[in-house]
């Protein structure tokens, strides 16, 4: 199909290439040759009157115009695929469809193995793909990388539709054979206790927990490991007189396999919203409707 000339695959073609910067890349993610690619750059140049992207080095960096093409077309093809999809009923027993899953490790290892479980049964033949958290996770949305993102309340977009799944609250973990397990766990024990954290991103971003004892409280606990995933925390608290404040359902998860023991914290931090987002052009899709629906029976149930 043309439009003023524009053959519309073309339009493919210029997404990938400005998403990736890179002919091989870009050839990769739209199943074509390299040398086709090229030959569609070539012609989107042609067009556009522009190189939309150039060489520096030996990175490829797209122009003004290529970079300020890049959502517009994103966006663009995004409403196509939403519009075809939302006109199509969504087999979930026969589908053999991937969904893309941006979280955390904490949601991946307490939320997710249920989720995949059900799915086993309900929806075998749906493929999952899951994706950490980045420093900038509404981007990944809105380049049609991932599907969902699973994420606490204060990272969502308001940019796109979401909903609340669940709540979770903040524990501290500590090995069982701790002094403070034998005792009441105050808040001047707190203060003195050396704490494992996690750190986020490129960035180091602090977990929310931290976040609000230090702004909120005003409490400065002491680090002694600072970790880049929830999941790295527990094997640095046996033997030690280390602790680590972590939502609850990860902390019974590791009391499962591990000797540490769980204390309420003395401090009454708040609890904290997970919510679903999806973008706002997969609003009517059958299948995002289905996985969401999927989701929030499990989560209750």
């Amino acid at each position: 199909m043309r439009l003023n000339r524009l053959d519309l695959n073309l339009l493919v073609a210029l997404d990938a290439l400005l998403t990736e910067c890179s002919i091989t890349r870009a050839a990769t993610r739209i199943h074509l040759s390299q040398p086709a690619t090229s030959g569609a750059l070539s012609r989107l140049r042609e067009y556009f009157g522009d190189e939309l992207l150039v060489r520096i080095g030996s990175e490829m960096r797209p122009t003004p115009l290529g970079e300020s093409l890049a959502n517009p077309v994103r966006n663009i093809l995004m409403q196509i695929q939403a519009t075809v999809e939302g006109g199509l009923e969504f087999d979930a027993q026969n589908s053999d469809r991937r969904f893309g899953f941006l979280m955390s490790d904490y949601a991946s290892t307490s939320v997710m193995p249920k989720v995949v479980q059900h799915l086993a049964h309900v929806a075998p033949g749906i493929r999952i793909e899951f994706f950490m958290a980045t420093d900038h996770p509404a981007q990944e949305l809105e380049k049609g990388n991932v599907d969902f993102l699973l994420m606490p309340e204060h990272v969502i977009s308001p940019e796109h539709p979401s909903e609340k799944l669940f709540e979770e609250e903040f524990v501290c973990l500590l090995c069982k054979d701790h002094p403070l397990t034998q005792k009441s766990f105050t808040l001047d024990a707190l203060q003195t206790l050396k704490q494992v954290v996690v750190r986020f991103g490129s960035n180091r971003d602090m977990t929310q927990d931290q976040y609000i004892i230090r702004q909120d409280f005003g409490l400065d606990l002491p680090t002694d490991i600072i970790c880049s995933t929830f999941n790295a925390t527990p094997q640095y608290l046996p033997g030690t007189h280390r602790g680590a404040i972590v939502y609850r359902r990860l902390a019974e998860e590791w009391c499962r396999f591990l000797p540490l023991k769980i204390l309420k914290l003395p401090i009454d931090l708040p609890r904290i919203s997970w919510l679903l987002q999806w973008h706002q052009y997969r609003d009517l899709d059958p299948g995002i409707q289905w996985m969401r629906s999927a989701l929030k029976k499990i989560v209750k149930d």
